[in-house]
């Protein structure tokens, strides 16, 4: 055996004793108690708070091999950590102690005409695989809300992040000790190898009940296209912003700028701005112009580049381009019909929302879209499990089975039926 099948070998049976070790875990966590993942999470968030200079000395690692790979400023705000975003994390797995156990609610009850009780109770899924990209900060939301909802969380971050989601994982395993729950509840793929990707989403034997996929275009499209177990994905955020002719303008560059400005590289900021054609000469300018300030680029089709000469002229692709980055395409258009047109045209059924005080027009367009998030004068940045009052969030659905929108606890349960008779027989 040559040491290059030797190494592949290595690596398969790693994998598969990490996806044996998960399913041990499993039968524990789906019966743990409330009070004992609790205590794993509190637990977690105080290691976490502990543990920040270690947590940061790992990040540092991280940021300057990031640096000298040229990675884009999205994706160093991304993996960049300080202390204010530490903390951040902390009370986000706090919060999630806080949440309602969604393990073992009665979604639904009721009794056949022969005396059968049937009721619907939701149970953990078993065991989640996590494949993400450069938020080391996913490594404790995933594993948090995997813990609270009685799932076995196996999470392989990306090879940017590595040291700092090893910090994050040592912090998430001391709360599990503290807890007595398996260190095995949380396991962070010790491997920036591709090929461990390769045999999570052959499901190790089948130990992986479902994949999730949270990153880029290309890494969600790998995922889609090689998983042999059910996967929860978005493809990516084509997220829209349309300000509508009965817009307030103080409130419409209030949103406007925060739905692109406040972080570019999050799934939920605003990639496409829509104007009606009735309010470009009022609206218009003083819009794209907080933008421009806060250091925006500006493509805009003929209609805008007429009134705002410095935007740039925008392609087909545009219309279609999740940038993560402070680029923004802006069209006008005729109402709203025109502006659900576009977003069904080219949206990816993420985020979208309307800027308007006609709340007949807001409804329309509320009731209009298929997207996963529909939103009447509030920022796309809005579009976060934690500000849903999730504590946290695996990702955004925009899938039409099982889980759309921010994926939080409850969305990372499935549910079983449970029949209580008295001697009942089937004729």
């Amino acid at each position: 055996m040559n040491v290059q099948t030797r190494d592949v070998n290595t690596l398969e049976a790693g994998m598969l004793a990490i996806g044996r070790a998960a399913r041990d875990a499993a039968v524990a966590m789906r019966e743990a108690s409330t009070a004992r993942k609790n205590k794993a999470l509190e637990a977690a968030a105080d290691a976490l708070r502990a543990d920040e200079a270690d947590i940061l000395a790992a990040n540092d690692i991280d940021m300057k091999a990031a640096t000298e790979r040229n990675l884009s400023p999205a994706m160093l705000d991304r993996l960049k950590l300080d202390a204010k975003r530490i903390d951040a994390t902390a009370r986000s797995v706090a919060d999630v102690a806080n949440l309602p156990d969604p393990v073992g609610r009665e979604l639904a009850r009721w009794k056949r005409p022969n005396g059968l009780d049937i009721s619907r109770i939701a149970t953990p899924i078993g065991v989640i695989g996590i494949i993400y990209e450069s938020r080391p900060n996913v490594t404790a939301d995933a594993g948090a809300l995997c813990l609270k909802s009685g799932n076995v969380a196996i999470l392989r971050g990306g090879s940017e992040s590595l040291h700092s989601s090893r910090a994050i994982h040592t912090a998430l395993v001391r709360g599990l000790e503290a807890a007595g729950l398996p260190d095995a509840a949380i396991q962070l793929v010790p491997t920036t190898d591709r090929a461990a990707v390769g045999h999570m989403l052959a499901g190790l034997n089948g130990a992986i009940d479902l994949i999730v996929p949270r990153g880029g275009k290309s890494l969600v499209a790998r995922v889609q296209s090689e998983a042999r177990v059910p996967v929860l994905a978005h493809l990516e955020g084509i997220c829209h912003t349309y300000v509508h002719e009965k817009a307030d303008l103080a409130m419409a560059r209030q949103i406007v700028l925060n739905a692109k400005m406040r972080r570019t590289g999050v799934c939920g900021a605003t990639e496409t701005l829509l104007i009606d054609r009735t309010i470009l000469e009022t609206h218009l300018c003083p819009i794209l112009g907080d933008l421009v300030a806060a250091g925006c680029e500006i493509r805009g089709d003929d209609e805008v580049c007429r009134v705002y000469p410095s935007a740039k002229p925008a392609t087909e692709d545009d219309w279609r381009t999740e940038y993560l980055d402070a680029i923004i395409a802006v069209r006008s258009v005729g109402g709203v019909e025109d502006a659900i047109r576009h977003i069904a045209a080219y949206g990816s059924q993420h985020t979208e929302c309307i800027v308007t005080e006609d709340i007949r027009v807001a409804e329309r367009f509320l009731a209009g879209l298929d997207s996963a998030i529909v939103m009447h004068n509030a920022s796309t940045q809005f579009a976060d499990g934690g500000e849903f009052g999730m504590g946290a969030e695996i990702g955004i659905g925009t899938g039409k089975l099982h889980a759309r929108g921010p994926v939080g606890v409850e969305q990372l349960t499935t549910f079983k039926y449970v029949v209580r008779g008295a001697g009942q027989t089937r004729a």
